[in-house]
């Protein structure tokens, strides 16, 4: 028999670059579809559940709703915009039969917004195009129509594809029109192009119970949740079921609760149509990509693939002088389980046990997806070391192959001269350059990731924080040669104790420091970044001597230059292959591998008189 289609149902993911409008979009559908009271109050951002996602205004882990319009339920699943979280990008695409494509009415389509709008072709999504924020001053909506068009051509769009429906909107206004001159005060025309447009779940009606694990969660009540989409047949509460794993793996589990997507919550049904995007309880060992089926017929689905890992980091439990007066959860058992829960529901991320006792090699897509890890780590009260990101290098035909980014950089044209500069320096080499005259310019790179590792800070000062700069992987190419990391040394603390104000003066023209007066400091203790290519060991608690002679309070009181905060992103690019990050719920530090100043002279002897 052939494929049917349900119709009382729709899934559907919401593409989008960063600050598109994306998360406003759907909390106006929400309020729309008549999911809350009118006297509810709602926050806004409904979909951000993380506060990393509330705090940086992006989407980092994508997520299921629903909403009803009419006789019909949509399920929406929002997506990152971000290349480095394309895992979450393959599960959600896993689970819809179509996408939203929301693009800002004067930015256009965005590097982002290209790398998941490739995914969706992959996947044969019927596409429907949203020109967002019509009502900028600097919106330029034919144009961005144009550009679209353009996009779609470039990823190979099929003749089905490229025939787009096209609507208009102010997500923050809650307006959507199908033509600019059309007066609409609500979004009705995208709801009823939904349900007219993007086809409804199909299925085979004589096959039994198939369900792909597109996603993983965790109760404190129901324990390991299992989420995906029923692919066949229909899923009953009780029901004894068996788990399809790799290579063959076979296990039986009884499903205790099933539960469906309702608004911003879930409820509890005792069957699931086909084409439903549910969640069951009762699955303990379970992984994404794995079949849930019946017990009858056992049938695997083909298992979802994500991009290969680029960059790799070592994780260390923090064995600093500090270690254990800041978090909670300092062994490195417990960092080996909470790295582990992470691969479980990231199936973008891949842990290794290195050689060196308690440590951790985290492999992913780069370094952003590394530090939003950390920084979440670090909320739940972990104390743990990091090292420098390295890119991971592949042997192709015997020769040493590494990956390949396609950058792209959207910046004031005065800008373009600096960066071109910076980025050849790093093997980078410039593929497009395109200015029409309106002040800026739009630049495409082929760059390796090494050299990408650390120059976005550099970007950001060099453009005067106004510069885009956005990446995906473009492929593996024959190694680029090296490329210098760093210009600068760092200064090290000599001793343990408290930065004092005069010692921290007279090193200030130095380098740029990185403590205040009254930071707690240790031997080893990266406490700056030197103006020379070597290490400065100093002394930051170096006190004035008094004298009978010279009183106090006699000279001028000295003020020092205030320190910029450190940050995850900006310690993680900053780090040398000798040196960590120190990250605990109260600070991110930076130090040297080797403590001692004597044993790290000691280490370099060694290593000189090695290469004699």
């Amino acid at each position: 028999m052939g494929k049917v289609q349900n119709e009382k149902l729709r899934n559907i993911a919401i593409i989008a670059h960063v600050d598109h409008g994306k998360t406003t979009l759907v909390d106006a559908l929400f309020k729309q579809s008549g999911m809350f009271r009118a006297e509810q109050e709602v926050d806004d951002r409904l979909m951000d559940s993380m506060d990393l996602e509330r705090e940086r205004g992006i989407t980092i882990s994508a997520k299921n709703c629903s909403v009803l319009w009419g006789e019909t339920k949509i399920n929406i699943l929002d997506t990152p915009g971000h290349a480095d979280f394309g895992g979450e990008v393959e599960r959600a695409l896993s689970m819809v039969d179509g996408a939203i494509l929301l693009v800002d009415a004067s930015e256009g389509p965005l590097p982002q917004t290209r790398f998941v709008l490739g995914k969706a072709f992959e996947a044969g999504l019927k596409i429907i195009v949203v020109v967002n924020k019509i009502d900028r001053q600097d919106a330029r909506i034919n144009e961005v129509l144009d550009e679209i068009y353009d996009l779609f051509i470039d990823l190979g769009a099929d003749d089905e594809q490229i025939e787009f429906p096209v609507f208009y909107a102010i997500g923050k206004q809650g307006i959507c029109k199908k033509e600019l001159e059309d007066d609409s005060t609500d979004l009705k025309p995208l709801f009823d192009a939904i349900v007219k447009e993007i086809p409804g779940p199909s299925y085979k009606a004589d096959e039994p119970f198939q369900m792909l694990v597109s996603d993983l969660g965790y109760s404190e009540y129901l324990g390991r949740l299992a989420v995906g989409k029923v692919i066949n047949g229909s899923a009953k509460s009780n029901e004894t079921l068996v788990r399809l794993g790799p290579d063959g793996l076979k296990q039986t589990l009884r499903v205790s609760k099933l539960q469906i997507y309702e608004g911003m919550g879930m409820q509890e049904v005792t069957v699931a149509d086909p084409g439903e995007i549910i969640v069951l309880s009762g699955v303990e060992d379970i992984l994404i990509g794995d079949t849930i089926c019946t017990k009858d017929a056992p049938k695997a689905l083909p298992r979802i693939t994500v991009d290969e890992p680029t960059v790799a980091m070592q994780f260390l439990p923090n064995n600093g002088p500090l270690s254990g007066q800041e978090g909670k959860l300092v062994q490195s058992n417990r960092i080996k389980d909470r790295l582990i829960k992470e691969t479980l529901q990231n199936v973008a991320i891949k842990v290794e046990e290195d050689k060196e006792r308690d440590c951790f090699i985290v492999k992913g897509r780069g370094e952003f997806q590394m530090a939003i890890i950390l920084e979440t780590m670090r909320r739940e009260g972990f104390e743990v070391c990091v090292g420098r990101p390295e890119v991971i290098f592949k042997e192709i035909d015997g020769q040493v192959c590494e990956p390949i980014e396609h950058l792209f950089i959207d910046c004031d044209e005065a800008f373009v001269g600096v960066i071109t500069e910076k980025l050849s320096i790093r093997k980078g080499r410039m593929t497009n350059l395109v200015n029409n005259g309106t002040g800026r310019a739009r630049i495409e790179f082929s760059i390796p990731s090494r050299g990408l590792i650390g120059y976005r800070d550099e970007f950001l000062s060099d453009t005067k924080g106004t510069g885009i700069m956005n990446s995906l992987l473009q492929g593996y190419e024959p190694h680029r040669g090296e490329i210098p990391s760093r210009f600068t040394g760092s200064i090290v603390s000599d001793r343990a104790g408290k930065g004092v104000i005069y010692g921290l003066f007279h090193l200030e023209p130095r380098g740029e420091l990185f403590i205040k007066a009254g930071d707690v400091v240790y031997e080893g203790m990266i406490i700056g970044s030197y103006n020379k290519d070597n290490d400065l060991n100093a002394n930051p608690c170096k006190e004035k001597k008094l004298t009978n002679v010279r009183a106090s309070g006699k000279d001028d009181a000295l003020t020092l230059t205030p320190v910029t905060p450190m940050t995850l992103e900006r310690a993680i690019h900053f780090i040398a292959d000798d040196e960590l990050v120190e990250v605990t719920p109260k600070n991110i530090r930076l130090r040297k591998k080797i403590l001692s100043a004597q044993e790290r002279h000691t280490s370099r002897a060694r290593k000189l008189s090695g290469k004699i």
